[in-house]
């Protein structure tokens, strides 16, 4: 409560009463990487499941009053000449083909849970909605820099407190309980929390303050990108800070001990190297990847071993898990591919057992759900997306801007085999953050090809 009330009252004066809804990034920045360890902490202190939902639905309340702050605020909303790009036509047609699927009797789920439903899909298009028409000052955009650099590095602070102590830092703020009383999930494991907490050789798998070490592996390629390009584009003399920052972030990678996000590291470098001509991240890439291959062949322990042996043959049973969990979706993707409902894939809220057919890959969900037409188009605002932060990059002559770019198109290559592995939209902060950078990365190359029509 020390932490999350001051934030709030400032986010809810700036925005209520300053008409800044553009700090809705701030509040998400500093609030969702923490979000199940403050719902944890805040049960465990108090007991109250009436206080926990309400910290629960605080991120919604921010976007409600963000959404009201930007209508109200706004002079002339309507003569602004809004141009639509490719990317909002596609975010368009995603949820025109969501509201169909919400408003007719599709599949099995009542109408609540399809709401529920629905209302998780909305905010990854709100998110890109607020970075399409925000506009900060420079001193805003580092300080937004410096929140995420904060977090990564206190992330892995806490990962080598958690090593030092053998003990994850969910046994000490009350996830189990939380996840009992709130989730109905009871505890499971070696280690008292939830599988995802340990490798298939019970060792431990840290997830900081975040919500489980996926969603800290998969955030730590915002933290290493951002790093990188403070790099690239800083002075000298501050390099170190910026060498600290990638550092602390695949430290707590290797911590979080994720086989997708590990291999979407590389992709990552590989994206960069090649679309952002910085070659000698290849050669970085390569000698990292020999190194973990003689590392592995050579000198790990025999369960690292028969481990990454077990992944690659998708003998490992998680691996396993995927793989069904795949043929599954497709199969009911034939049976029915103009979509078999909301809420009838995936590990969102609302999603039963009963309802839930696949689940592990983002695509093969919305493929499920909405049909065969929902994931290309959703395919297609990732595509768009990105080709179009990486246009932005290199045609901003803002520093800010282009950074922004940088991590927007990076991060959501890195993504892509995390959304082939897991429902990894509900990884909240590196979602719904790299959403708000491609809106406004797609703000940005508007505005450049505005600027040379008009000279």
């Amino acid at each position: 409560m020390i932490y999350i009330i001051p934030l709030l009252m400032v986010t809810v004066y700036q925005i209520v009463f300053k008409g800044k809804w553009e700090w809705v990034i701030f509040f998400m920045i500093l609030f969702l990487p923490a979000y199940t360890a403050i719902l944890s902490i805040t049960y465990q202190a108090t007991s109250s499941v009436l206080l926990t939902n309400i910290f629960k639905y605080l991120k919604e309340l921010v976007l409600l009053l963000a959404l009201l702050s930007f209508v109200l605020y706004r002079k002339n909303i309507f003569d602004d000449g809004y141009r639509l790009r490719m990317t909002d036509k596609l975010f368009l047609f995603f949820y025109l083909l969501c509201a169909i699927f919400l408003i007719l009797p599709i599949g099995t789920a009542d109408f609540t849970t399809k709401a529920v439903y629905f209302k998780n899909v909305v905010i990854m298009g709100l998110m890109y909605f607020f970075g399409r028409n925000t506009s900060l000052k420079d001193g805003e955009f580092r300080i937004m820099f410096l929140m995420m650099m904060v977090i990564f590095v206190g992330a892995f602070g806490l990962n080598i407190f958690e090593k030092i102590t053998h003990m994850h830092f969910q046994n000490i703020s009350g996830y189990a309980l939380y996840n009992r009383v709130i989730n109905d999930v009871e505890p499971s494991g070696n280690y008292g929390l939830t599988w995802t907490f340990e490798t298939q050789t019970t060792g431990m798998r840290l997830a900081s303050f975040f919500s489980d070490p996926l969603d800290l592996a998969s955030s730590c390629l915002i933290g290493f990108s951002v790093g990188l390009i403070g790099y690239l584009t800083s002075k000298r003399e501050q390099s170190w800070l910026f060498i600290t920052i990638m550092l602390c972030s695949l430290g707590s990678l290797f911590f979080a001990a994720s086989r997708a996000s590990f291999a979407s590291f590389f992709i990552m470098l590989c994206f960069i190297a090649m679309i952002f001509r910085l070659y000698g991240l290849i050669k970085l890439g390569i000698m990292l990847l020999l190194g973990f291959v003689i590392y592995v062949v050579y000198f790990a322990s025999d369960d690292f071993y028969y481990f990454v042996v077990d992944t690659l043959t998708f003998e490992n049973a998680s691996s396993m898990g995927h793989l069904l969990a795949w043929i599954e979706a497709f199969n009911q993707m034939v049976i029915a591919p103009l979509g078999s409902g909301l809420a009838t894939s995936g590990n969102a809220s609302g999603v039963t057992d009963d309802l839930r057919i696949g689940g592990e890959n983002q695509f093969l969900i919305f493929g499920v759900q909405l049909g065969v037409l929902g994931m290309l188009l959703y395919i297609s605002i990732l595509a768009t997306g990105i080709w179009t932060a990486v246009k932005a990059f290199r045609k901003s002559h803002d520093t800010h801007l282009a950074r922004i770019a940088f991590v927007a198109a990076t991060v959501k290559v890195g993504l892509l085999l995390p959304l082939f592995t897991a429902n990894a939209e509900l990884y909240g902060f590196v979602s719904w953050v790299s959403w708000w950078m491609i809106g406004i990365s797609v703000k940005t190359y508007g505005e450049s090809k505005r600027t040379v029509l008009a000279r």
